[in-house]
């Protein structure tokens, strides 16, 4: 099975087990300024470091919203789903841990489960998403599901 690159995969080349790793990026204070601007998310949480100073966390965090959408870009890079993926069609997440202002995250994506749908022309692919921070803790998981087309 070919990994990434510039042309997406169909799916017919996803195989159950393999393992796609995404590369890193470093969540900025800036970065979570403009996703409250973009979501209208303002919580105390990401943006009153006054407020956050006596919270069980000692500082602000990232909007759990934003490293998902972070996840969706760093996947995007890869190139797997570039040209052949129809849609995203579902997501079961959990948010396990806090990500921090100044850490680094990447994922991890396994496929788990393929269904073809040949009246779709295509197939979901179902992927178990791992989300770790710069110290191998887990901050987010789950599965996502996208419908892939098929070979032509």
């Amino acid at each position: 099975m070919k990994n990434s690159g510039s042309r997406g995969m169909y799916f017919e080349e996803f195989e159950v087990g393999h393992i796609i790793e995404t590369p890193s990026r470093t969540i900025t204070e800036s970065d979570v300024m403009r996703f409250a601007a973009l979501s209208g998310d303002y919580n105390q949480l990401h943006t009153d470091t006054e407020f956050m100073k006596d919270s069980r966390y000692g500082e602000r965090i990232a909007h759990g919203l934003l490293g998902l959408a972070v996840v969706s870009g760093l996947s995007s890079r890869l190139g797997f789903a570039e040209g052949t993926a129809e849609a995203f069609t579902k997501l079961d997440w959990k948010f396990r841990n806090p990500i921090l202002f100044g850490d680094t995250i990447r994922a991890t994506f396994e496929v788990i489960r393929t269904k073809k749908m040949s009246r779709l022309g295509g197939g979901f692919v179902i992927f178990k998403v791992i989300v770790f921070n710069q110290r191998d803790e887990v901050v987010q998981k789950g599965t996502w599901t996208a419908l892939m087309k098929s070979k032509p």
